[in-house]
């Protein structure tokens, strides 16, 4: 018998049928409220999409782009928000004020160049959508001053692959293909992009080089800036394509210009981008540290020894308990991995582990082996460490239903930093979450390493107050943005800026840089139409 298609949710992130039952959100609000000691949480009655508010579009599809252009009520709401928490909150209570008035959903690169001129000629906005799965703000435009409406641009049938140079190991692929999507075209040849973001099931090559998006692997090719060796992008002046060459030094590298531009100056229709055969080998450890500072000296160690693990993310001792995986006594957990489809790594692992250990880590559980040919021996924490993972934005959407207020937030920062930014964000938040919200928790992890420096991901919780969450959201978030700002973190190691970071943004980046990027913005975008407030002002 065949499964019933999966419907996306128009409120919470993926997909409707995977969000956690009223049962598991009962279970939930127990186990949460007794981490923030409140015992009076419940479900809420989860939304319908048939109560969802959104004012009525402001111009009509024109003739000339009628047949991919529409005004659909249901598509409208589904373009509205990205998934951060004020985006679930939001959809939560059926808020979908700022819907895009069409949306436009291309079939070719022409229909893109037609669209984009239509809005230029019109004050139409243009949102390049992605996948929706910013948490910055990223895709939502609410169309005021000089423009007079906004379209959301959905590159989800673009989604094919164009050429593969197996010579090389590069492949042209559409900028609408999803992760999984990515994955299958590619797995059918025995090659991987390699590049598994959080928000992969869902999106697009292109939202991920517009976004300068961060892989799960931890060290060596973090950004997909490293994987894209060229690109070809539809801007309201022309098309913006790149060479394809392996590397060059002829003045500033143009593919730059495209990696994190954000839908600002046009839009990413394709990519050529680098990809490599599935690894045979797949190895995996955990070490197990008393002392959270003896972990992150650990993760130095390993990140500066030339190494170059798929996976060395270390948890501190909440972030290992909100994930399921064991930590020891008030300690921290370094979940390590190694991969190749060329030989065994087992010396790489046995080596890291060897680091942890000369700084105290210990590995009762010993390496995990799995290979291409036969299946896993045993379950680590590891692996349960990915499964939370993937499964953590259901997680959030859950927390939302059940009155908790649930975000996250990551930056990067030279070691020699760390320790102060540490504390210093770790206090400023749990002081705002306790004047905001009657106290809260926050968790870290390294998400990614280098030898120069780290990149930490926050978590936090709190109880949220209905009808209150997004000014006690925007508190907790100023509190900590301006403590990564008094520590000279970056505001986004992997998110982006979006409209969300804008304020940190013009702050982090020089003056002459600002200017410049203007400049462009100018050229590329005469009328101002492309993802207006993101990284720059009209």
């Amino acid at each position: 018998m065949r499964e019933a298609p999966l419907t996306r949710s128009f409120w919470a992130w993926g997909w409707e049928q995977r969000l956690p039952d009223e049962a598991a959100r009962r279970t939930l609000a127990e186990q949460v409220g007794g981490l923030l000691g409140a015992d009076d949480l419940s479900p809420r009655p989860l939304p319908s999409i048939a109560d969802a508010r959104l004012p009525a579009p402001r111009i009509a599809p024109p003739a000339p782009l009628a047949d991919f252009v529409s005004d659909d009520r249901v598509a409208r709401i589904h373009h509205t928000y990205g998934r951060a928490y004020r985006d679930v909150l939001r959809g939560f209570y059926c808020d979908f004020s700022p819907a895009p008035d069409l949306v436009a959903l291309p079939r070719d690169e022409s229909d893109v160049a037609r669209a984009l001129a239509w809005c230029a000629a019109e004050g139409v906005a243009v949102v390049p959508y992605g996948g929706g799965t910013s948490v910055v703000g990223g895709v939502e435009h609410g169309a005021h001053g000089r423009h007079r409406a906004t379209l959301s641009l959905d590159l989800a049938r673009l989604d094919g692959l164009i050429e593969l140079d197996e010579t090389a190991r590069v492949a042209c692929i559409e900028a609408g293909a999803t992760g999984p999507r990515v994955e299958a075209l590619l797995g059918a040849r025995g090659l991987t992009l390699r590049h598994f973001p959080q928000s992969f099931e869902f999106s697009t090559l292109g939202g991920w080089i517009a976004t300068r998006a961060g892989g799960h692997f931890a060290t060596l090719y973090t950004h997909i800036d490293d994987l894209t060796e060229a690109v070809r992008m539809v801007t309201p002046a022309g098309v913006y394509e790149t060479p394809r060459v392996p590397a060059s030094g002829a003045g500033p590298d143009a593919n730059r210009l495209v990696l994190g531009s954000e839908g600002a100056l046009g839009v990413i229709t394709r990519a050529w981008m680098r990809v490599q055969p599935r690894p045979v080998w797949r190895l995996s450890a955990s070490a197990l540290f008393d002392r959270f500072d003896d972990a992150v000296e650990a993760a130095r160690a390993v990140a500066q020894s030339g190494l170059h693990p798929a996976n060395c993310r270390l948890l501190d001792a909440a972030e290992a308990m909100l994930n399921g995986v064991f930590a020891g006594d008030g300690g921290a957990v370094l979940l390590l991995g190694f991969e190749s489809y060329d030989h065994a790594p087992d010396a790489s692992i046995a080596r890291a582990l060897a680091i942890c250990a000369a700084h105290g880590g210990a590995s009762p559980d010993g390496v995990t082996r799995r290979e291409a040919t036969s299946a896993s021996q045993r379950e680590g924490m590891s692996q349960r460490w990915r499964d939370a993972f993937l499964g953590a934005p259901y997680l959030q959407s859950a927390l939302v239903s059940v009155g908790v207020l649930a975000d996250t937030f990551e930056t990067a920062c030279t070691w020699s930093r760390f320790g102060a930014l540490h504390r210093d964000v770790v206090a400023s938040v749990t002081q705002a979450l306790a004047t905001h919200c009657g106290g809260g928790r926050v968790t870290c992890r390294f998400t990614h390493v280098y030898p120069d420096g780290v990149a930490p991901y926050y978590t936090f919780l709190g109880r949220a107050r209905a009808g209150d969450e997004l000014a006690q959201w925007a508190a907790v978030k100023a509190a900590a943005s301006e403590a990564l700002a008094r520590n000279g973190a970056t505001i986004t190691h992997h998110h982006a800026v979006g409209r969300t970071h804008r304020p940190w943004y013009d702050r982090e980046r020089p003056d002459l840089f600002a200017a410049s990027l203007t400049a462009v913005k100018r050229t590329l975008d005469p009328a101002a139409v492309m993802n207006p407030g993101v990284l720059v002002d009209a």
